[in-house]
């Protein structure tokens, strides 16, 4: 690859981990307005699931607020019965239409939540309606290492507090990459190629994970709520742009 795609590499992985630090959530979107452009999405998928692994791995201590098994584990087995179908899915979708449908639901509808001055609360559909969140999110995790905005958004509109939020979407992408690098490399899209992209995207996630990390304390729930939101709708802006660029 040429220099330049290699800066792009690193300095997406870098703002990427940032993001991820601070919200729990974020890398694979916020990698794609990045990489979308230069890399293959055979590439760019499994450099998005490390990358996040990473900086999943990094924030791991920031869960023990607010974590439940009981609030979790819908998601989980939700998204575990997903990740198959994402990862077959890889071969066959245009990627390009798939980051376009993605990106045109966020901008949507998290502009609108951004703007209503009270946020909906869902209470109703239970576990089942959370699995079934959990499914999409495996989904999309499988298909483009990207598991993070369906499960998210769900807990905002849950109204839970925002230590319950981050320990749900969280765990539930830790696990969702975790399985899904290993579906992966049983699907044999794990080659001697991603070696030295894997190397560049941890080494850059490293510093701002942990600095994203710490100034997390630091926001108020409402503040955290909105910014939640604003990095989904910068998210669906970049992905939308990427869709359509590949379109074209």
């Amino acid at each position: 690859m040429p220099v330049e795609t290699w800066l792009l590499l690193g300095g997406g992985a870098f703002v990427a981990g940032f993001v991820q630090g601070l919200a729990g959530f974020g890398f694979g979107l916020v990698a794609m307005a990045f990489w979308s452009w230069t890399l293959p999405p055979s590439m760019a998928a499994p450099a998005v699931v490390f990358g996040s692994l990473i900086g999943q791995l990094l924030a791991v201590r920031s869960l023990r607020h607010g974590f439940s098994w009981r609030r979790l584990l819908p998601f989980l087995l939700g998204g575990l019965a997903g990740i198959p179908l994402g990862v077959a899915l890889l071969r066959y979708v245009d990627p390009a239409a798939f980051r376009l449908g993605v990106g045109l639901v966020l901008l949507a509808y998290c502009p609108a939540m951004l703007l209503a001055a009270e946020l909906p609360r869902i209470a109703r559909g239970g576990r089942a309606a959370d699995a079934a969140v959990g499914w999409l999110g495996g989904a999309m995790s499988g298909f483009g290492g990207l598991p993070g905005p369906a499960p998210t958004l769900w807990c905002v509109l849950r109204g839970w507090p925002r230590d319950e939020q981050r320990a749900v979407f969280q765990s539930f992408n830790l696990a969702m990459h975790a399985v899904t690098l290993a579906s992966y490399g049983v699907a044999g899209l794990l080659t001697p190629q991603t070696v030295p992209v894997f190397s560049v995207v941890g080494a850059a996630v490293l510093i701002p994970a942990l600095a994203g990390v710490h100034l997390y304390r630091r926001f108020s729930d409402l503040v955290f709520r909105r910014l939640v939101l604003a990095l989904l709708t910068l998210s669906g802006i970049a992905l939308v742009v990427a869709g359509a660029r590949g379109f074209w």
